[in-house]
């Protein structure tokens, strides 16, 4: 479960200095991955399955994550710098066996106003100590496609609350054309479904007639909620995000390379 902190976290803020050329570029709107990371001259290996990454919103805020919790707050990048402009970084409360030492170290990077440099699509930014790689996103990671893709089911979101269910995974969806096919996780799901500018219009669901007890039938009454009607739809990386038409809810995807 996942608790959102700090007031005004979701609140759009003014950009602050996102397209200053210091450093050798723009990062306004880009997002980056990590590649390498070096700590006193060593190679620095992150937790398993896990990445730093960097986000520059247009609004003139960074989003960054190390594998956990997400992490943003306002940033300027003038003089080649990397800074805070408005006290810190405010934080989502997820505790992550493993992982949450590497949220405390990537605050503390950000937080020491670390140099930073872009060369094509590589971005670097480093402390006196740390040194971070990264590449654009779109190179390292490009958006799969919507259809013929199968979207294992991976977050619930009701409101300011994102919550993963157990058994979730077993739940997923494939879209082909103005069919969708899938897995409630409990029982087969089939319908139409039509595509129109960053929207879908899921038409009545059909589903097998298994009874669903527990976390199996809160899951498919939450993905069954999401996949109603029209909703937006996003898809970055291997990631496809769902709203629902009144933006209080949604459902996310992920899927295997």
């Amino acid at each position: 479960m996942i608790a959102l902190v700090g007031a005004g976290l979701l609140l759009a803020l003014t950009a602050c200095g996102n397209d200053a050329p210091a450093g050798g570029g723009s990062l306004t709107g880009k997002t980056y991955l990590s590649t390498a990371v070096t700590e006193d001259g060593k190679p620095k290996q992150l937790a398993q399955n896990t990445k730093v990454r960097l986000q520059f919103t247009d609004d003139g805020r960074l989003i960054a994550d190390a594998g956990c919790n997400s992490m943003q707050g306002r940033v300027s990048v003038d003089d080649g710098r990397i800074t805070l402009t408005d006290g810190g970084l405010a934080s989502t409360d997820m505790g992550c066996p493993g992982r949450q030492d590497q949220d405390g170290w990537l605050t503390r990077i950000l937080s020491d106003k670390p140099k930073w440099s872009l060369n094509a699509t590589t971005l670097t930014i480093s402390t006196a100590s740390t040194t971070i790689s990264l590449t654009d996103r779109e190179v390292a990671e490009p958006d799969l496609a919507v259809d013929g893709t199968r979207w294992t089911l991976d977050t619930i979101i009701e409101g300011d609350v994102a919550s993963h269910q157990v058994g979730a995974e077993k739940a997923w969806i494939t879209l082909n054309g103005d069919r969708v096919t899938g897995s409630t996780g409990c029982n087969e799901l089939q319908g139409k479904v039509t595509r129109a500018d960053g929207k879908l219009t899921f038409g009545e669901l059909s589903t097998t007639r298994i009874a669903c007890s527990g976390e199996a039938g809160k899951t498919e009454a939450a993905l069954l909620k999401a996949l109603k009607g029209e909703v937006s739809y996003s898809v970055e990386s291997n990631r496809l995000s769902l709203t629902t038409a009144d933006g209080k809810g949604g459902v996310t995807f992920s899927a295997t390379r």
